[in-house]
């Protein structure tokens, strides 16, 4: 087979298996497994073969026209790079990762067909966004995503917590969606074609009319999809779904979209000076405001969700000053790491026996009693908080490093301002990052908390996993950056230096501060029971999730205050801690300026509608109801009164017609 109909069946697969299960999911149930697992399977097999012929080389294109359309066409297009060869190789691994994981952590699921189903097209559709060469093919699986993660996040639809959080992921990624398609017409219009290497034709031989305008547009999508700010609200509330949809959207699908779209659009963004600081400034926000954040949440989930969004903030970063090699090998890595802190914690929340919410303050002896999860959290830690040789230090700094070449000016192809932007966030979300991760794994495993019923050891599937990811996410970053520059245009991601020594120094003094914060507090504060939690018969990780999300302890988007005074993260933000705990009050804002004004203006027009336009309604028929009524009374069916009225009826005629005539 050739290398582009191999690409065909790498989306291909999981789309037909999402579809049998979807058909065979209720009629044969025991189905439900292997159409998850082996359709996903056999696409890596064949994402792997892909990436191997494409092997850094010339891309590899293929077109067909879909229909004609009598203006700007759109084509079943393929283009595949280096960058887009790698990445499919990521997502598919990942998402095979979550489907072999969920067969052990949703094994007496009742609605497990439909959820497996949905996950093979949530990866299908972002399997598709990362081959295609069309736009408008590539909407179509930006779409489906979004339509996947609303029903994926709000699985346990029983309880309100994760139908609100569906909706709010939906509106507030729709949000950003709607300037996005305006931008990608609006960049039709000016370049005649959907097809990314027509539009790149366009951009190198000055094409684009409105560069500026179109980019913005289109970084409104990227940040409702990425979760970037200011429309990153969604993603923490998100955390209702069952945690491995939590790993699949978090590691490598919906939310590395965003970053992937910008990255196979670069020149286009590079053409506007103003995009790309725009583009640096939306990152250093968004990964600082994130990193202090997530050092104030007690839910273990949470915080790897805010965690989340500032590793995009450092991808982000990286496009802001011109280099998308830095930003996909950052992508990469984080994809592997994330995916395994997420499946780590559902591993964890069994055997905590806490809620959905898994309030580290709750945890205890969780050493000894989930060592894979121990073992493997911690690389994955390691990873995330970018400490030598684990693969994030090689991906971070690499994102530091380009940043330090804008500003050292051995690069023009972005603002000086953009480079400074990311190298300070950049350098102070290193520090916050190494905080809260040392905080996590302190609170999580060396927690005193109340004792949590032991439901025994998981599944095999669920433990082989974390192993499995724990491979990249400690050896990666080590001999990628020594591989990839074939793959990614021949850029160097060798880290620099100055960037090595001051983000790994930061890196340590976050997570040495935080270290002997919690010594102390621990040494001088009594810990504060925080009651029993009800133990909960054997069973799977999903039923322990949907049943503890169902008890409102707390309830999902309400703030859970660490109730213990050990909290080094309590210490380190001091009056801080309260507003970075409900993020920043952003949901508060957005309430005030936009759900309020809404829910009044619907109030006023069903005042209107009601009260005003009702009441014309009504009055138009009030008439006719009173004359209808009047000849209701003359119908009284006796016949003597029928006779009476028609002699009174001749005799008025005889004498009008006597009184005509006399006046004749």
């Amino acid at each position: 087979m050739t290398t582009t109909t191999l690409a065909v069946l790498v989306p291909l697969l999981p789309f037909l298996g999402a579809l049998a299960g979807l058909l065979l999911g209720r009629t044969a149930p025991g189905f439900a497994r292997p159409l998850a697992v082996l359709p996903t399977l056999a696409s890596l097999a064949l994402a792997a073969t892909v990436a191997a012929r494409q092997g850094g080389g010339a891309p590899a294109d293929a077109a067909t026209e879909l229909t004609p359309t009598g203006s700007v066409p759109i084509e079943l297009a393929l283009h595949i790079d280096g960058f887009a060869a790698l990445t499919a190789v990521v997502v598919v691994t990942v998402a095979t990762c979550v489907q072999i994981y969920s067969t052990g952590y949703l094994r007496d699921d009742p609605r497990y067909p439909s959820y497996a189903a949905l996950v093979s097209l949530f990866t299908s559709a972002m399997l598709l966004v990362v081959y295609t060469g069309d736009l408008m093919v590539l909407l179509v699986g930006w779409e489906v995503m979004g339509i996947c993660s609303y029903f994926l996040v709000g699985h346990y639809w029983e309880t309100p917590e994760a139908r609100a959080a569906s909706l709010k992921a939906f509106l507030v990624t729709k949000l950003g969606d709607v300037p996005f398609l305006i931008g990608l017409f609006a960049l039709a219009a000016d370049t005649g074609s959907f097809r990314i290497t027509r539009i790149l034709d366009a951009v190198a031989h000055g094409g684009i009319d409105h560069p500026t305008l179109i980019a913005l547009l289109l970084l409104a999508g990227v940040a409702g999809k990425s979760a970037q700010f200011p429309l990153h609200t969604w993603l923490p509330d998100a955390m209702a779904g069952p945690t491995p949809v939590s790993a699949l959207i978090h590691a490598a699908t919906m939310i590395a979209a965003g970053v992937y779209f910008v990255a196979r659009l670069l020149p286009l963004f590079e053409a506007s000076q103003a995009a790309m600081t725009v583009l640096a400034v939306m990152a250093a926000v968004t990964m600082t405001g994130s990193a202090v954040a997530a050092l104030a949440q007690d839910d273990i989930k949470r915080v790897l969700a805010y965690s989340t969004i500032g590793q995009l903030g450092y991808m982000t970063g990286a496009l802001a000053v011109a280099d998308r090699g830095a930003a996909v090998f950052h992508l990469l890595s984080h994809g592997a790491f994330k995916a395994l802190l997420f499946l780590a914690a559902g591993v964890i929340i069994h055997a905590a026996g806490t809620n959905s919410l898994a309030a580290m303050s709750r945890m205890s002896h969780l050493r000894d009693r989930v060592p894979d999860a121990y073992w493997t959290m911690t690389v994955a830690l390691l990873a995330l908080a970018a400490i030598p040789p684990f693969s994030g230090f090689f991906t971070k700094e690499a994102v530091l490093g380009v940043a330090e070449h804008v500003v050292t000016g051995h690069t023009e192809h972005a603002p000086a301002a953009a480079g400074w932007i990311v190298l300070l966030a950049g350098l102070l979300t290193a520090l916050l990052t190494a905080a809260y991760a040392t905080r996590l794994w302190l609170l999580a495993f060396r927690g005193s908390g109340t004792e949590a019923p032991d439901h025994g050891r998981q599944p095999l599937t669920m433990t082989t996993v974390l192993w499995v990811l724990a491979v990249p996410s400690l050896a990666f970053g080590g001999f990628a950056f020594r591989v990839l520059p074939d793959w990614f245009d021949g850029q160097d991601l060798t880290p620099t230096l100055t960037t090595s020594v001051l983000g790994t120094g930061v890196a340590l003094v976050g997570g040495i501060v935080t270290y002997a914060t919690w010594r102390h507090t621990t040494a001088h504060t009594a810990r504060v029971p925080l009651g029993a939690v009800a133990a909960h018969p054997e069973g799977d990780a999903g039923q322990v999730e949907a049943e503890a999300i169902a008890s409102h302890e707390p309830a999902y988007g309400d703030v859970a205050y660490a109730a213990d005074p050990s909290d080094p993260g309590r210490l380190l933000l001091g009056r801080l801690h309260r507003h970075a705990a409900v993020g920043f009050h952003l949901d508060a804002v957005y309430s005030a300026l936009f759900v309020r004004p809404v829910r009044a203006g619907a109030s006023l027009v069903r005042f209107l509608d009601r009260e005003v336009v009702d009441t014309y309604v009504r009055g138009a028929g009030t008439l006719p109801r009173w004359l209808g009524a009047a000849v209701r009374r003359a119908q009284t069916g006796n016949l003597q009164t029928y006779v009476s009225a028609l002699l009174a009826g001749t005799v008025v005629l005889a004498v009008a017609a006597v009184l005509v005539a006399t006046g004749a």
